[in-house]
């Protein structure tokens, strides 16, 4: 006699939210009657010479590593100050997220996205540390830091949060909603914000587009700036036709130590692209974003 199958196990799961298929959501639109809202997030880093983590151009050498630190440091002298004279021209405002290292390495760097009025998101103190490495006292303590410094600097306390290297503990949307935080933008499952569950109450996971992020698409995948932006335009336009049924979300992901002119050049001809369809976009800022969706969602019921 055969013996009966083991039950399959069910998979774990984090029960920060349900399956919610796209096609079957209560909708709602953005400001003005827009179907698709913009922003850009500009990563604004800080790291140390001789340790830590960080993005790599060259191979990885012994430290101190002297090519892919100052690589990076170009980021801080000249990228940034050229993305900052392309979003002017543009104008297009930002959601800056800023390791809080910036304030004692770059401070001209803060104070420009401060009198652009660009929004300022959590992003650790450094990116030469993984957040999801440190163990509960260590991740508390840092969060709380984080967070009393961008108070401290920008004279209000920052709405968002995105971890450095993009990553969490499973303790983290716990401990952001208890520090007052409105949105995270480490979650990347929807092209809609979403509400998570945290011991804290609700916290908005704030769609984040990894495939088209500059460091995965140019750095990552090797792509040609022509194909990066062309691939910018293509998600807009199709995402402009899948947004007349529902709202959706999308953005551009820059680091400073990306943009040579070369580059710059393909993202210019974006935003050019961008200008002509302006009218039928919300381009606004993450915490904007965030809080009208966790307003619309409250008054569907959640979701």
């Amino acid at each position: 006699m055969t013996e009966p199958a083991s039950p399959l196990r069910i998979l774990p799961t984090h029960g920060r939210y349900d399956y919610s298929p796209i096609v079957d959501r209560p909708t709602y639109q953005w400001p003005n009657g827009a179907r698709l809202a913009f922003y850009v997030a500009l990563n604004i880093e800080a790291f140390p010479f001789g340790e830590g983590m960080g993005p790599e151009l060259n191979p990885r050498q012994p430290e101190p590593d002297v090519v892919n630190h100052t690589w990076r440091d170009w980021g801080n002298r000249v990228g940034i100050w050229r993305l900052v004279e392309l979003l002017d021209e543009f104008d297009l405002p930002a959601s800056a997220l800023l390791n809080t290292a910036i304030y004692d390495s770059c401070p001209q760097i803060a104070q420009a996205l401060r009198r652009r009025g660009d929004e300022i998101v959590g992003h650790g103190h450094t990116n030469a540390e993984r957040q999801a490495e440190m163990d509960a006292e260590a991740e508390a303590r840092m969060i709380e830091n984080v967070t009393a410094r961008l108070r401290a600097e920008e004279g209000k306390a920052p709405k968002g949060w995105m971890g450095p290297w993009v990553n969490e503990t499973v303790r983290t949307p716990d401990l952001l909603a208890r520090n007052g935080y409105a949105y995270v933008m480490d979650w990347m499952m929807d092209d809609q914000p979403v509400m998570l569950r945290t011991a804290h109450g609700p916290l908005v996971a704030l769609p984040y587009a990894r495939p088209t992020n500059d460091i995965t698409a140019l750095h990552g995948a090797k792509w040609t700036p022509q194909e990066w932006a062309d691939m910018l335009i293509d998600q807009v336009d199709e995402m402009l036709r899948q947004s007349r049924r529902q709202p959706l979300v999308f953005n551009v992901s820059l680091h400073p130590y990306l943009m040579h002119a070369f580059r710059l050049k393909h993202l210019r001809r974006f935003f050019e692209y961008l200008a002509t369809v302006r009218n039928e976009l919300w381009v606004a800022r993450c915490a904007d974003i965030a809080l009208f969706a966790k307003a619309e969602m409250e008054g569907l019921g959640g979701r």
